[in-house]
């Protein structure tokens, strides 16, 4: 074991935690005051419960011994036994098993938190613990072993993905635009203006996102290496690229720009940028951030036109910005880079690559819509999903958590 090496995957962790209080803020700031703590809790709430999860069964069925056809792992780590071992396909692995678990724990916790933002308002807070629990086991399990586990199928034809493109991002988004087709649109929307209730709070949480993606995209390389340095600076140049992206849009467009747009922009270039954080050089970072930006700025705004309330843009953001970076990374890939990649087709690559990179995409999509759907069908079904009107009208934080976040002298009954 590498201490070095340890120590970096170990603060990385660290570092993709703190992105869930940040994006609690990013999303608390943008919804209305009745709202803000329900919001912030549902982040909170997977920080717990996805961390359990996660030791006792997800991360066996992730990163197991395959139990067949590269679509699942067994129970073999199930409760962290067995973790003195290799961990399966890992070869040359110079970190504990244990740190890259808990590594890949941060990853799993923010994912379910993501798709909070898209069904802000009106879901019942017993009905989402259990959505969460069965996603986690049923959607981001699977869907991680195909493509983070060595043994997965889509790993085993050679798709690449360095932190998550797949697994994380468009992941989220499909899964968001399922769940928010069962529950349905906010009462009003769009009729009604929702405005965000604190954009500063949204641009702190933003900032933290921003700080903590570095370990997300930079620590997936497992080590202090050359390639963790690639990412690292990738990471930096794609969200500045995507926040001057989305002003550009915001500019001609609609002739102004936005505090909202920039954070939103610098997010976008990141969520492109994570999958190809360790395979692109610099230049094309630039060019993936500024992608993202732009066509994420145009894909926020087709909700209004198709009628589907991705409440804070999960889809739009993470959902496309996910498909912008799979696609440019078959493009733009390099061996250069990272000579365990692959090299894209304008680096000489065949379409062999390429097709496989568009295929996961298409692949990670359909599967997690699908299954995300069932899930909340049947937790409708057995549970109600959502809230009452009257509950609705009146705010979650009061009727859900007995809780307000801006009431004088205190914000809940147990503090008197």
């Amino acid at each position: 074991m590498n201490t070095g090496d340890t120590a970096w995957v170990l603060v990385s962790a660290a570092l993709v935690l703190f992105m869930t209080p940040g994006l609690a803020l990013f999303y608390g700031g943008m919804v209305r005051s009745k709202g803000v703590l329900a919001v912030m809790m549902q982040s909170f709430l997977c920080m717990g419960l996805v961390t359990i999860l996660w030791a006792v069964l997800a991360f066996s069925l992730s990163f197991g011994p395959d139990a067949g056809a590269g679509l699942i792992g067994t129970l073999h780590l199930g409760g962290l036994a067995h973790m003195a071992g290799a961990l399966p396909g890992f070869h040359h692995l110079t970190v504990s098993p244990l740190a890259v678990m808990v590594f890949q724990m941060m990853f799993a916790v923010i994912t379910a938190a993501l798709i909070t933002g898209g069904m802000v308002d009106r879901v019942r807070f017993p009905a989402f613990v259990a959505f969460i629990a069965l996603w986690v086991l049923l959607v981001y399990a699977p869907l991680a072993h195909w493509v983070f586990s060595p043994t997965g199928w889509l790993a085993h034809h050679g798709v690449l993905d360095f932190a998550g493109g797949t697994v994380v991002e468009i992941n989220s988004g499909f899964s968001t635009l399922a769940v928010i087709l069962v529950v349905g649109r906010r009462r009003g929307w769009p009729r009604e203006p929702m405005p965000p209730h604190s954009v500063p709070l949204s641009l702190t949480g933003a900032g933290i996102l921003w700080f903590g993606w570095f370990g997300f995209n930079a620590g997936s390389a497992l080590g202090a290496n050359q390639v963790a340095v690639h990412a690292f600076v990738n990471t930096q140049l794609a969200a500045a690229a995507g926040l001057l992206g989305w002003l550009l849009f915001e500019g001609v467009r609609e002739r102004t720009a936005t505090t909202l747009g920039a954070a939103s922009g610098a997010v976008a270039g990141m969520v492109a940028i994570t999958p190809c954080a360790g395979f692109l050089g610099s230049m094309p970072s630039i060019l993936v951030g500024a992608v993202a930006g732009l066509v994420c700025a145009l894909a926020v705004r087709l909700k209004f036109r198709l009628r589907y309330d991705d409440s804070l843009d999960v889809l739009g953001i993470h959902g496309v910005g996910g498909l912008v970076g799979m696609v440019l990374l078959g493009i733009f890939a390099s061996r250069a880079i990272d000579p365990a990649g692959a090299n894209g087709l304008a680096n000489g690559g065949g379409w062999h690559f390429f097709g496989w990179e568009v295929l996961a995409a298409v692949v990670a999509a359909s599967f997690s819509f699908g299954m995300t759907w069932l899930i909340a069908k049947g937790v409708d079904l057995v549970m109600g999903l959502r809230v009452p009107p009257d509950v609705e009208l009146q705010g979650l934080d009061l009727t859900q958590h007995a809780e307000t976040a801006y009431a004088m002298g205190g914000g809940s009954h147990l503090t008197g």
